[in-house]
């Protein structure tokens, strides 16, 4: 096995992980009292980017229905209130934290394969950073990599039998939004 080093995409493609998102409820649509205040109606809450691969969403608090497209998120109705944005020590609005891919607008894809035909294959042990993972899963340090149906990086092993192709040396965060590994 090994790694290719060239490109050939349509779009290129950015992970946005560990974004906090906080939606402020406006009293007239929270029911109930002291800590079990919800929603009333759907909530609707903006993320940094548009453009996500719906595959990759993930949200971490609480449920959210993803409008992949211009990047919004849905907080149902029935939702619980779970931050205090004030400070007043009542729940006045629901946080989450959502990791995704994007796609990033404006830059079209690339082919360095072009000019020759050929691409480049590593294939000695080497540690690399990738964008190139599924962001719906975790990474702790030393975890196995393995290669989804995608091509992306991922913990999640496929079948019993399925090898593993790399160890995490440094997993995603919101400011370094990249996976290192260790190459086997």
């Amino acid at each position: 096995m090994g790694v290719i080093d060239d490109i050939k995409k349509n779009a290129f493609s950015a992970a946005s992980i560990d974004e906090t998102v906080i939606a402020p409820i406006p009293d007239a649509i929270v029911a109930g009292s002291g800590a079990n205040l919800v929603t009333t109606v759907d909530v609707k809450a903006e993320l940094r980017n548009p453009n996500i691969i719906d595959s990759s969403f993930v949200s971490r608090n609480v449920d959210a229905v993803l409008n992949a497209r211009n990047g919004v998120i849905t907080l149902l109705a029935g939702t619980q209130l779970n931050h205090d944005q004030d400070g007043d020590g009542v729940p006045d609005s629901v946080r989450t934290v959502v990791s995704y891919t994007y796609q990033i607008p404006n830059v079209p894809g690339d082919d360095s394969t072009a000019a020759s035909g050929r691409i480049t294959v590593w294939f000695q042990r080497m540690i690399a950073a990738t964008d190139a993972f599924e962001t719906n899963q975790r990474y702790p340090v030393n975890a196995p990599l393995f290669v989804n149906e995608s091509g992306l990086l991922t913990t999640r092993q496929i079948s019993a039998d399925y090898p593993s192709i790399a160890f995490t040396t440094a997993p995603p965060t919101s400011i370094h939004g990249s996976l290192e590994f260790l190459w086997l």
